[in-house]
């Protein structure tokens, strides 16, 4: 009887070499390739003609930076906080979404369409309603007889109203995935279940959150990643100020790069990249882990 060819052999060929090769190599050019250099760049001072070699003088300048550590801090805290509101919403967004309610498919492009405008336009949207006197909120809270609120000029809250804002508008293509995990359920579990007399409730935490765990770990992973490297809207809303309130890594590398601290800059990307592998890989193997127990 022929043999079979295993799995190592098959790789090994010639032929699925070929195959595999155009896609290493753009692999390699457009991803390994710029990560080396970044590191190489980190350790220098350059522009767009000249480099001149510092070794690690630029990451002690770096981390001499008196924003730093609480940009750190707030970069954990948004990326953590948007994180669990994305996921908590989403699940109970994908439930309300793929069940029996006659607008669903509405409701659905509703709650993607946030995600569909642009984060600057957001950013400046929010910014004129967040306005501490002629914004649209305060005049709803005013109208109530409430006192009016800085949004984003109160240290204390300006950075959770970016988050407010962050997960309104990313918490639709989270419910997608979540939707996406749902539908994959089998209804047969579902239909089991019915004849033995389980509640609503019960359905959905021995069924539906069990089962819809790797969508739900898609969601945490993306989001987290997301939220520690995210720039764009806290810019558009704030420039991290007031102060150093918002600042978070993203917008403390922007600056060096604005002030024109190339290598400065780019050692502060080498230690944000670092940051997130060093949180976002443990919390992948534990989220794949407790997969696998499912």
């Amino acid at each position: 009887m022929r043999s079979f060819v295993t799995r190592r052999n098959r790789l090994d060929t010639p032929y699925t070499l070929w195959f595999l090769a155009p896609a290493m190599a753009v692999y390699a050019v457009i991803f390994i390739l710029p990560t080396f250099l970044a590191f190489f760049y980190s350790m220098t001072i350059w522009d767009l003609t000249n480099w001149r070699f510092v070794a690690f003088d630029n990451f002690r300048m770096f981390f001499a930076e008196p924003a730093l550590y609480s940009s750190i801090g707030h970069t954990v805290i948004y990326a953590g906080l948007t994180t669990a509101l994305k996921v908590v919403f989403s699940v109970l967004l994908a439930v309300l979404l793929t069940s029996g309610i006659r607008t669903k498919n509405l409701l659905r492009a509703i709650v993607l369409f946030p995600y569909m405008v642009s984060t600057l336009a957001i950013g400046l949207a929010f910014s004129a309603l967040m306005h501490p006197t002629n914004g649209v909120l305060n005049q709803v809270i005013g109208f109530f007889g409430g006192a009016p609120v800085d949004w984003l000029g109160n240290p204390s809250i300006a950075l959770y109203s970016i988050i407010f804002v962050d997960v309104w508008k990313g918490v639709g293509v989270a419910t997608v995935v979540c939707i996406a995990g749902i539908t994959s359920i089998s209804r047969e579990y579902y239909e089991a279940a019915a004849v033995d007399g389980a509640s609503g409730l019960r359905r959905f935490t021995r069924i539906t959150l069990p089962l819809m765990r790797p969508a739900i770990n898609s969601v945490i992973i993306l989001a987290f990643v997301g939220g520690m490297r995210y720039f764009d809207l806290i810019w558009s809303m704030t420039k991290g100020g007031p102060g150093f309130a918002t600042d978070v890594l993203a917008s403390i590398v922007y600056k060096q790069y604005a002030f024109g601290f190339y290598g400065l800059a780019t050692a502060g990307n080498v230690v944000m990249f670092i940051l997130i592998a060093a949180l976002a890989f443990p919390l992948y193997r534990f989220l794949i882990s407790k997969e696998a127990d499912i």
